[in-house]
């Protein structure tokens, strides 16, 4: 197991006071929703062709002047504005980012993230398909598990195996019970399997049986696109696949 322990020097001083219903909404297309303590969701809205109007997920921790973020959003210029909120808002820098996988909706913002000097981390199956295809590389790469502890909050990234693609990972938080799902967890209001263009479909119910057999004790499960939700999007996605398998 690889671990990479941050040693951070900053106030705790930072207080949230929000409920977790609050939503802070930066402009029409990027929000933060607050999820627990110093945690939130950054939702951000693209206009396609092909889907529509649809949202992105992404995970925002804020401990002090500093910042991790599980995914960028889908545009350097979101992911700019999402950066200069929290600057001005609460006075924290996003120093590392987290990639789900090597789609846009992950590392759409990397460049302009390593301009700011946040590192980066993704498993060693994303880096290289970064590499293979000229897209931004991520600083720090993992086989199959990571964790470090940012303050007082334990982050642990796992490549349980392939599903929405053959690279993405999750990320949880074992303190709060909160897991960010990405592209690989379907929300409720989803009735299909989205973009299928790099699934593993085979591999998709087996790897989402390994995230639940990991993390029962689940509460929150932020997916990629879509509501948050519990637990229960972790059937509803193995619902879809067999759905799925079974035209």
């Amino acid at each position: 197991m690889k671990r990479f322990i941050l040693f951070l020097t900053f106030s705790m001083s930072l207080v949230f006071c929000l409920a977790q219903s609050d939503t802070l909404t930066i402009n029409d297309d990027l929000q933060l929703v607050h999820i627990k303590d110093s945690i939130f969701a950054h939702v951000s809205w693209v206009n396609s062709e092909q889907y529509g109007r649809f949202s992105c997920n992404g995970l925002l921790i804020i401990r002090g002047n500093q910042a991790v973020m599980i995914d960028t959003p889908m545009s350097v210029d979101q992911t700019e504005e999402l950066c200069d909120f929290i600057l001005g808002k609460w006075g924290a820098q996003v120093m590392m980012l987290i990639a789900g996988h090597y789609h846009d909706d992950c590392i759409g913002g990397l460049d302009y993230l390593h301009e700011q000097g946040a590192q980066s981390l993704a498993s060693m199956l994303t880096v290289a398909k970064c590499e293979e295809d000229g897209l931004p590389i991520p600083t720090i790469e993992f086989e199959s598990e990571y964790d470090f502890r940012f303050e007082d909050i334990e982050v642990e990234c796992r490549f349980f195996g392939g599903g929405h693609s053959f690279d993405n990972i999750t990320v949880w938080l074992p303190k709060q019970c909160i897991l960010f799902g990405g592209c690989l967890v379907k929300s409720a209001q989803s009735r299909g399997l989205g973009d299928l263009a790099d699934a593993v479909i085979n591999d998709w119910i087996p790897t989402i049986q390994k995230v639940q057999y990991a993390y029962p004790e689940v509460e929150t499960v932020i997916p990629g696109h879509g509501n948050i939700g519990g637990a229960d999007l972790l059937d509803h996605t193995i619902s879809l696949v067999t759905q799925y398998q079974n035209k």
